[in-house]
């Protein structure tokens, strides 16, 4: 089977009611992945659910060799595939308290 059929597969998955679930989706927060389409490399930074059922991510390049920080891209999620196997931070806990949200500084500080 060609990686294109793969790729195709997974996506009917969840067309067909194999859901990932919000859960699943969250958990790419932080995590590396690469667009299968354009094979931009990057960290998930925010994920998004929009009323169309669209469900997308933004994926933030690394620094380039001149120190900047290049513009983040939506991709949606079944374009991306995980690279790493860990998170390059610990992301907030959305069930509990968020401190962003009651003005104490969040995960934007340095870890």
């Amino acid at each position: 089977m060609s990686e294109f059929d793969r790729q195709m597969r997974e996506v009917w998955k969840i067309v067909e009611g194999e859901k990932m679930g919000t859960k699943k989706h969250l958990d790419m927060l932080g995590m590396k992945v690469v667009d299968r389409v354009t094979g931009m490399r990057g960290v998930v930074s925010s994920i998004s659910f929009d009323l169309y059922g669209c469900i997308q991510a933004i994926v933030v390049p690394p620094v380039d060799d001149d120190g900047k920080l290049p513009g983040g891209k939506w991709f949606d999620v079944a374009r991306l595939k995980v690279t790493g196997k860990k998170r390059v931070m610990d992301v907030p806990d959305f069930e509990g308290v968020i401190p962003v949200s009651e003005g104490r500084k969040g995960p934007a500080d340095k870890p």
